[in-house]
């Protein structure tokens, strides 16, 4: 197996006279690539935004030793996931509506298109190298919810920040693809893949260096020495959408394909899915990592590719594949709070830095006169809006256990909405020993004991061991 590592000034030097080549193959094995959610990257660049500390960052008095040698270059990504863009046309905002998003899943549809603006103004503000969004464009696949987002996204390419896309498993021929009107929901029209490839053609797909012949999987180049390998990952073939991920046969072929003239070529690789690579979730893994996903990491890990973006998921989270090599970072769903968007900054020795940063939605609804109370004081909204949802979930959940009394099911539902909150920032580990105290822990564990949120509760304190809102390697 081929590795990615760290490389001496002197090495360098030698390499870059022989040719401009990927990092896997100039680099000396060494196998002390650190990691640490403490650290925050510092490198020198024109971006001011992104150096500056985010609102959740840790600090650290530690001096740093000074890097062996400086990198050539390094690209400033945004990585936005799971917009879940919902056209206002196809909503009036009534009682069928607001029913499906308070028993949804915690995306605030309410003001996503608000939402949306925000987050593309603030990415035009941080001018990255590029925006990529990592599927789950639409809220279910709406024709017109895609064609909605398509043009916001040339106001930002019109500012000169290319954006990339892949379809989510929302995203392509979606039966729940729905409008609102009163107390009904309505179906509208859906989008088929080829629909999907012409509305966001302007958005990778006409710039590839590549396209897989039997998905929507396709290659872009970022840069001199890095290309993105945009991997299609959902199943929509025979005209209706499942939840989960899978990679066909031949686009293991066309992967295998471009990863080896990727390497002829000198580049290194980022891919990025919307699916899981690796099982982020202890519990959730049917619907949420790509069925035979070893295969595909076992794959990149041959040719030297030590990242993988995703989303998908809505938590925030990122894991190690020390086997292969290399890490999965998932962004958490941009349109769940807290609403947030990474912040990647990938270098020429195939070594990153990786942090989040949350959507500043107050700062953009005064800029912009709006009046909505819940837009001006987001903060307070956010967090309130999100645990009810767990809340409606775990109730539906216990409401039939005649085991647990009122009292009991309603201390098991503050307390599910409390700790699955804090794990979908990323950040449970703030909470874990406090949880683990907690009398509703208790009654989770001896008498939800049969449903699967108690497993869910206790998977999340387990791996409550570390802020994923941040990663480095060196």
């Amino acid at each position: 197996m081929r590795g990615c590592y760290k490389i001496t000034a002197a090495a360098l030097a030698a390499a870059l006279a022989v040719s401009a080549s990927a990092c896997s193959r100039v680099r000396e094995t060494d196998g002390t690539d650190a990691v640490s959610q403490e650290e925050t990257e510092s490198s020198s660049q024109s971006i001011p935004e992104f150096t500056a500390a985010p609102e959740t960052e840790p600090s650290s008095e530690t001096s740093e030793p000074e890097p062996e040698y400086e990198p050539e270059f390094e690209k400033h990504i945004i990585l936005g996931s799971d917009i879940h863009y919902l056209s206002p046309e196809l909503t009036d905002y009534g009682e069928a509506f607001q029913y499906d998003v308070d028993h949804g899943d915690g995306r605030l549809v309410t003001y996503i298109d608000q939402i949306t603006d925000a987050f593309l103004e603030e990415v035009v503000e941080q001018h990255p190298d590029i925006l990529i969004l990592s599927g789950d464009l639409s809220s279910n696949g709406e024709l017109a919810s895609h064609e909605g987002l398509a043009e916001k996204l040339r106001r930002v390419e019109a500012q000169g920040i290319p954006v990339v896309v892949i379809p989510g498993n929302h995203d392509i021929n979606n039966k729940r693809a729905y409008g609102y009107r009163g107390d009904e929901r309505y179906s509208v029209e859906r989008t088929t893949p080829e629909q999907f490839r012409e509305i966001y053609r302007e958005f990778g797909y006409d710039e590839a260096l590549s396209e897989d012949e039997t998905s929507l999987s396709y290659v872009y180049q970022l840069d001199d020495m890095t290309r993105l390998l945009m991997l299609d990952t959902c199943q929509y073939s025979q005209g209706e959408a499942k939840v989960g991920g899978v990679i066909l046969s031949e686009t293991y072929d066309w992967i295998e394909e471009q990863l080896e003239e990727a390497w002829d070529e000198g580049m290194n690789v980022i891919p990025v899915a919307h699916h899981n690579l690796l099982e982020e979730s202890e519990v959730y893994t049917v619907d949420c990592t790509i069925e035979h996903g070893e295969q595909l990491a076992e794959i990149l890990g041959e040719w030297n590719v030590n990242i993988f973006l995703s989303g998908h998921l809505h938590v925030q989270h990122w894991m190690e594949d020390e086997d292969n090599g290399l890490y999965e970072i998932v962004t958490s769903s941009m349109t769940t709070p807290d609403c947030r968007y990474g912040l990647l900054t990938y270098r020429d020795d195939c070594s990153f830095s990786y942090r989040t940063k949350v959507l500043d939605v107050e700062g953009w609804a005064r800029e912009n006169g709006r009046t909505e109370k819940e837009l001006l004081n987001f903060t307070e909204f956010r967090r309130p809006f999100l645990e009810q949802v767990f809340k409606n979930e775990a109730y539906g959940v216990l409401q039939h256990m005649e085991e647990i009394t009122e009292e009991e099911r309603l201390q098991m539902c503050e307390f599910y909405a409390w700790v699955n909150y804090m794990y979908y920032q990323g950040k449970a580990v703030e909470i874990c020993d406090q949880a683990y105290e907690d009398r509703a822990y208790a009654l989770w564990d001896s008498k939800g004991y049969i449903t699967v949120l108690r497993d869910y509760v206790v998977s999340i304190l387990e791996d409550a061991d570390r802020n994923y809102n941040f990663l480095r390697t060196d």
